[in-house]
């Protein structure tokens, strides 16, 4: 299938191009490289291009015949987007709505969705189902609501067909060493606290140690990138295969607390850092777990690496690759 993948330069979009052209689809690349890098496109062409820009858009369009988009584009960091909400109302929402007027235009059939559990907001449950109502805390979670909802509506009045996948706590990297995380200023747990293992940073910070979980601190559900990547492929084998829009957590179903997650990185990396318990963060409930169920059924999804071991072993061993790879580039 000839696919456009937007945002394919960066972390999760680069295992997914990875895993597609593994598949046998031919790929094009779109990405400003704000936050991506070319070393990470190992497949297809890339053409360096930007979403707010609805020219380069349709010059894309216009050059290939694409039967799917899969959008990952996007800003992620949450406490960034409380400060600069407009940042990412537009580069997450109105580029997304720059991109559906493309697909739209050009007829595309098939539209996979990078969204997150952050829709949910703070519910009440621990374990989510997709039928939960959408009730985000902050811009970034508004953000992608707000996308999510012109894909649907795009859909019911066109022959649109959508998969929109909710991301749970997304780590780890490529088990070869080919690709990992290698975002700037990034906020995730497991990077942060691999960061610390290779001395980029001095220590980090443990938010809210009171919480009732079972040892005080939050618990979340980390789904290795690997995992993640082929429910993408497994997506749009499903659409064209005949299958409806759905929207579908992808999360693993069960979590780590904070604490379990560092004390797996310090001990899988023998390398003790400093670790400071501050006070809670507004808007952090103190578990989220997906409810995958939906996903396993629609899509045959099995998760190949569901072990937190695994994930933070390829995490570790990313970490060090980058910083060689940072150190030969002088950065």
């Amino acid at each position: 299938m000839k696919v456009l993948v937007t945002g394919g330069a960066g972390y999760i979009g680069s295992h997914v191009v990875r895993q597609l052209a593994n598949a046998g689809h031919d790929i094009v690349v779109f990405d400003n490289l704000s936050t991506g890098y070319r070393w990470a496109v190992t497949a297809g062409e890339l053409v360096v291009g930007d979403l707010a820009n609805e020219a380069d858009i349709d010059q894309v369009f216009s050059r290939h015949q694409f039967e799917a988009v899969l959008h990952f584009a996007a800003n992620i960091v949450v406490p960034e987007s409380v400060e600069n909400p407009l940042k990412y109302y537009s580069n997450n929402t109105r580029n997304t709505l720059n991109l559906l007027k493309a697909i739209d235009k050009f007829k595309v059939p098939y539209m996979v969705f990078s969204s997150t559990a952050a829709v949910y907001g703070t519910p009440e449950q621990t374990v989510l189902t997709e039928d939960l109502p959408l009730a985000p805390i902050n811009p970034y979670g508004a953000s992608k609501m707000m996308s999510e909802r012109m894909i649907i509506d795009l859909a019911a009045a066109s022959g649109l067909n959508y998969v929109v996948l909710r991301y749970f706590n997304v780590a780890g990297a490529n088990p070869d060493g080919l690709l990992g995380q290698a975002t700037p200023e990034a906020t995730h747990l497991i990077k942060v606290a691999c960061e610390c293992v290779t001395g980029q940073r001095d220590g980090m910070s443990i938010f809210g140690t009171d919480y009732d979980t079972s040892d005080g601190t939050c618990v979340r559900d980390y789904i290795h990138v690997e995992d993640l990547a082929s429910a993408h492929v497994m997506a749009l084998d499903y659409m064209a295969g005949g299958g409806d829009s759905k929207v579908m957590n992808c999360g693993y179903g069960r979590g780590f607390t904070v604490r379990e997650v560092i004390d797996m990185v310090r001990r899988q990396s023998g390398v003790e850092f400093p670790v400071e318990e501050a006070g809670r963060r507004a808007g952090d409930p103190a578990a989220l777990m997906a409810d995958n169920t939906l996903i396993k059924k629609t899509l045959g999804w099995q998760p190949v690496y569901d072990d937190l071991e695994t994930i933070v072993g390829t995490a570790l061993a990313w970490e060090a690759i980058w910083q060689k790879k940072k150190a030969s580039a002088g950065q």
